[in-house]
Parts: C-alpha cells; sequence; structure tokens
C-alpha cells in the first residue's frame, strides 16, 4: 500500500504499536498501578509540544482531539451577547459547529466571509470588521485543497482591531513550522492523529498565558488542580485551580494515547519540522510538474510558496472514477470538495510518488 492520505490520519508506525503492545502486557499482568505513570508522560508532553510551537510550557494543555481546545475558545472567551465571530465560508466542520453551538447558548453572531477561487480571503475579511467584531478564527491550512494562511498578516489584523486570534492547527501541525507567541495567537489547539502520527483520540491546546486567567470556565475537572501526586486525601474540595493550561484538562488520561503521544514525538525531535517539510515540498514538486503538464489533469491547489503545504490537489472530469481507480491499486487517496487529495509525509518517497504518476498516465482518458 502506498499511503498518501495523512490529512485524514496517520497509520501507526512499528515505533508506536510497540509501545502501546508494550503497556498493553502491563495492564494484563496488573501486578503494580501503572496508571501513576501518565502523570510524567503528560509533563513531558506538554515541554515537547510547547517546544514545537513556540510555547511556554504553562500554555500546553492536553486534550482529546481539536475541538476540545476549540471549545475552551468558543465558550471561554470572555465575549458577550451580540459581539461577533468571524469564520470563513470554506472551514472544515469543527471549527464552525462549535462556535455555531456557542452562539446559540452565548447569543454570539457568526459572520461568514465569502472565500476567493475557494481560499481564504483576507481583504473581505478586514472589510467585514466591525466595532462588534471580537473574534477571527481560523484553520492554519485548509482540509480539502490544503491551502495554508498568512498567519502573520491575520495576526496584524488582529491586533490593528483588538481581536481575539483562534487557529485549528492540525492541518500544519507537525508539517509546517509555526510560533504561536511570534504569531499573537491567542488559542492554538490540534489533534494529533493526522500529521504527528500519533493514536486517534488525542490533541494538545495552547492558552496564551496573559489570558487564561480571562477566559470563563466552559468545563472543570479533579485533575485541573494540583494533588501533588498525593491521592490518600480526596476529600479535599477547595484546592486552586492551576495556573497553567492544565487547569483545562478534564478526568483520568488515555494512557495508551499519552503513550502513543509521546512515542510519535520522537520524529518530530529527530528530525525536525522544517526538515519535513522540505521533504513532503520535494514529493510534491514531482507530483506538479506532471499533473502541470497534463492535458487531462488539472492543479487546484495553491502552488504559491506562502500558501502552499503538505496537501496537493488536483482535478480530471470523473475524479471520484479516478480515485476508486488508484484505491483498487493501493493507493490511498480521498476525494475532497471537488479534486484528488494526495497528502504526503515523511514516511513517503519518490518511488511513491513516481507510483501515483504511472497509474495517472494509465488511467482511461474518456
Amino acid at each position: 500500500v502506498i499511503y498518501l492520505n495523512s490529512a485524514s490520519y496517520s497509520p501507526f508506525s512499528t515505533l508506536i504499536k510497540d509501545t502501546v503492545d508494550k503497556n498493553m502486557q502491563v495492564r494484563m499482568k496488573a501486578d503494580y498501578d501503572e496508571s501513576h505513570d501518565a502523570f510524567a508522560v503528560r509533563n513531558y508532553l506538554r515541554k515537547e509540544y510547547a517546544k514545537l510551537i513556540g510555547a511556554k510550557n504553562s500554555e500546553v494543555g492536553l486534550g482529546m482531539n481539536t475541538t476540545f481546545g476549540l471549545n475552551i475558545a468558543a465558550f471561554g472567551l470572555p465575549l458577550k451577547r451580540g459581539d461577533e465571530v468571524i469564520l470563513s465560508d470554506v472551514e472544515f466542520p469543527a471549527l464552525v459547529y462549535t462556535w455555531r453551538g456557542a452562539a446559540e447558548e452565548r447569543g454570539l453572531k457568526l459572520k461568514f466571509i465569502k472565500s476567493k477561487n475557494l481560499c481564504y480571503d483576507i481583504d473581505a475579511l478586514e472589510k467585514a470588521i466591525t466595532k462588534r467584531t471580537k473574534v477571527i478564527a481560523v484553520s492554519f491550512v485548509q482540509f480539502f485543497n490544503g491551502y495554508k494562511l498568512d498567519l502573520k498578516r491575520i495576526s496584524d489584523i488582529c491586533k490593528k482591531y483588538n481581536l481575539y486570534f483562534v487557529v485549528d492547527g492540525i492541518q500544519g501541525m507537525g508539517v509546517e513550522p509555526i510560533n504561536v507567541r511570534k504569531l499573537g495567537i491567542d488559542i492554538f489547539s490540534s489533534g494529533c492523529q493526522k500529521w504527528m502520527l500519533s493514536p486517534q483520540g488525542c490533541g494538545f491546546f495552547y492558552i496564551k498565558d496573559e489570558l487564561r486567567d480571562l477566559l470563563k470556565k466552559p468545563f472543570m475537572g479533579w485533575l485541573g488542580v494540583d494533588w501533588k501526586m498525593k491521592f490518600n486525601d480526596l476529600f479535599k474540595y477547595d484546592l486552586p485551580y492551576f495556573k497553567s493550561a492544565e487547569k483545562y484538562e478534564l478526568g483520568f488520561y488515555a494512557v495508551l494515547n499519552l503513550l502513543g503521544m509521546k512515542a510519535s514525538l520522537s520524529f518530530f525531535k529527530d528530525l525536525g519540522i522544517q526538515n519535513i517539510q522540505k521533504h513532503n515540498y520535494q514529493l510534491i514538486d514531482i507530483l506538479i510538474e506532471y499533473i502541470s503538464n497534463s492535458d487531462f489533469y488539472s492543479v487546484t491547489s495553491s502552488c504559491e510558496k506562502k500558501h502552499r503545504s503538505s496537501i496537493f490537489t488536483f482535478t480530471c472530469p470523473n475524479y471520484h472514477d479516478l480515485q476508486q481507480y488508484l484505491l483498487k491499486n493501493k493507493i490511498i487517496v480521498v476525494p475532497r470538495e471537488g479534486s484528488v487529495r494526495v497528502s504526503v509525509h515523511l514516511f513517503n518517497n519518490e518511488k511513491d510518488i513516481h507510483k501515483l504518476i504511472s497509474l495517472l498516465d494509465d488511467y482511461p482518458k474518456k
């Protein structure tokens, strides 16, 4: 199988499989309480994720998915009835439905800006801002065509109008370098099952230190306070919440996921996100050259340097049939919004791309 679908979820590496299998064996024996190991792992994860995104350790918490952190933003930011939240009309549903729920509960107004050729239009964004606008919420990279947003320009607009800046980072995290503090992002959230090569059902979020104590409490749990690893007196109901993003973590952790996240981080520490990005772009360049010279296929992604990503899309008159043809030949890609989506990662190589091109050549051109 040639797997070109990391924008959906990643396959397990042998490293993660071995790590999970080892913990399963420990749990089957049950000869000691290994659940406390999770606390050391979670602290390690916060520190390493903070390094990857240019944050402080105190600004990173662990969640179950991207939506977890987005809910902290949507239900926690200090907003008033009638305040406006600006979204794009080409967003992934996780961002939209989270804010839709908050709008219904909190009396907020959602304003959708029109995209330009299915790409985020920053000029339209700035024109849509009013005195009631309080939040701009965006995806770092768009899921369906790989369009990477100019976060710096959007950040400058947020500073100019004193707006909260919320970013869904999942389609860029692990393959696109980012520094959340330099970009002035207030809340950033990412699942780790895609480009971060981790198990499904895990992720992390970032809350800027200066914002944390201004947030309303969207949900709280017993591990949002510091027990100092002493669980022999659980009738303490007056412990203070953490002075960190950790205060928004809920009940006990999925230990298998934590261990998988820790194992997968080794790839990014050893290789570096910039090197992974370079590798992925080099593979996509081969495909871009082929598609650009074709009379049958056409590029639907932006190839502009500042907007490209590890997601590349192209189309043809019968793209759904093409995707099924590739699937039957063990090339894993998916149809998305009128195109075939190819998402390459660190485990792919030139042979994978040339095999794909060979099959595209052989595909019946009706």
